[in-house]
């Protein structure tokens, strides 16, 4: 979340971010609570040093022997007041609270204006756009075809959007997840974790994805009495990694860490249904290897780069085109100050799909989630920023390599860097 004083200090800024990236959230409520909170908790403050003091001459009074009923009985007065009036300042400070979590971040100052995903920018393309001499099949026909992603089945167990890997399907799913674990753990210094794949409510709220998403997840437990206690299924590994460290403090001596998890992930994906629904494109549960770093505020933007060329080098190793763009205002995620998505070429849509969101959270989630760093000894801890990218998503990926490496006969070479996890394999038939 955004650091109140720096609203209160700022609100125009924050007002035309909000217009920026077209989000409402009630700032002028926001003012009028803070403002009542800081009266309040000062006046109880106020009360309770004079408190303080008289009780200090009560004592004297009886030291003497003097009479000091009704200082006594003053004094419960004054106490019951302050109670109320901190109960009150407490149940205003909830509610600043309540809005404060409906408001996004600040975009870092590159980030473009816009109003839709035609308004972000192009930053880099890689790769030769594949061209073929036959007519080409969807991913689904190709996966149907050699029968290694059965959509019915899928769809009778769970329900629509869901799939059924299988055979040679399954392999590639793990072969993909494993070559891109050992990219990351051996070539890009990343300590691989494997965490829950369910997450409570504070958990949830810590990186964003709560109140504002929660239609989109899955709940799968609740207590009227206790809504902490509720557990979702992540939506990404982002989710569990990043709160690895929530409510602690950590020294300056062990950042940035670099930790990378291979996670189901589970969206409701509400509101999209009839969109891009066929296939492999939008699945309610999907794989996806993630990477999440934790670092200084005054590296987090060199390591948003390196962030960005290490979910990168997973499409290059596996010689699939994409390009890099910069999101708008508009397109920013809600708890992004700046992010990156690499889009992977598909072929037969002749369109690019996003396989990967790199983002700089800056203190963003580490604010909500209470997780600190002491830049000296013995210093005053200062919030780190968080930053994540997929590395990569899977469905979309594997879009694209069906698209990209169909042979005439419907069979799909195996790219070679994934040959050694495939058994040898040269080629799906």
């Amino acid at each position: 979340m955004l650091d109140l004083k720096f609203i209160r200090e700022n609100i125009e800024a924050v007002r035309q971010m909000l217009a920026d990236r077209h989000i409402e959230a009630d700032l002028d409520r926001l003012v009028e609570l803070d403002t009542c909170w800081r009266e309040n908790l000062t006046y109880a403050q106020s009360l309770k040093a004079h408190q303080n003091k008289v009780s200090q001459e009560i004592a004297q009074l009886k030291r003497e022997k003097l009479d000091a009923t009704e200082t006594i009985a003053e004094m419960r007065e004054l106490s019951q007041k302050i109670k109320e009036l901190t109960t009150e300042a407490n149940s205003t400070k909830a509610e600043v609270d309540a809005i404060l979590l409906t408001i996004p971040n600040m975009p870092e100052a590159s980030t473009p204006v816009g109003v839709g995903e035609a308004d972000n920018v192009e930053i880099k393309t890689w790769g030769e756009l594949p061209s073929f001499d036959f007519q080409l099949k969807t991913h689904w026909e190709i996966a149907e075809g050699l029968d290694i992603v059965d959509f019915q089945r899928g769809a009778k167990v769970a329900g629509s959007n869901f799939v059924l890997f299988k055979g040679l399907g399954a392999r590639l799913e793990r072969a993909l997840i494993q070559f891109m674990l050992d990219l990351h753990t051996t070539e890009h210094g990343y300590t691989e974790v494997s965490p829950p794949f369910l997450a409570n409510r504070p958990t949830m709220t810590g990186t964003g994805q709560l109140p504002k998403f929660e239609a989109d997840m899955y709940r799968c437990d609740r207590d009227e009495e206790n809504p902490d206690s509720d557990l979702f299924l992540i939506p990404t590994a982002e989710v569990p990694v990043t709160n690895l460290f929530a409510g602690e403090i950590l020294s300056a001596d062990e950042l940035p860490i670099y930790y990378t998890a291979y996670t189901p992930c589970f969206r409701r994906e509400a509101g999209a249904y009839g969109k891009d629904t066929r296939g492999l494109q939008r699945i309610h549960q999907f794989d996806k290897v993630e990477m999440v770093k934790f670092t200084t505020p005054e590296t987090s933007y060199a390591e948003h780069e390196s962030l960005l060329e290490n979910a990168e080098s997973v499409l290059q190793a596996l010689g699939l085109a994409y390009r890099v763009v910069q999101h708008c205002t508009v397109e920013l995620g809600f708890s992004a100050a700046k992010c990156y998505d690499i889009e992977v070429w598909a072929p037969v849509g002749q369109r690019f799909l996003e396989v990967s969101s790199c983002s700089n959270f800056e203190a963003f989630q580490a604010r909500r989630a209470n997780i600190r760093f002491r830049p000296e000894p013995r210093a005053k801890p200062e919030f780190i920023h968080t930053l994540n990218a997929s590395g990569t998503a899977l469905p979309r990926v594997v879009i694209a390599l069906l698209e990209t490496y169909q042979n005439p006969d419907g069979t799909v070479r195996v790219p070679a860097v994934l040959q050694p996890y495939m058994g040898g394999l040269t080629q799906i038939a």
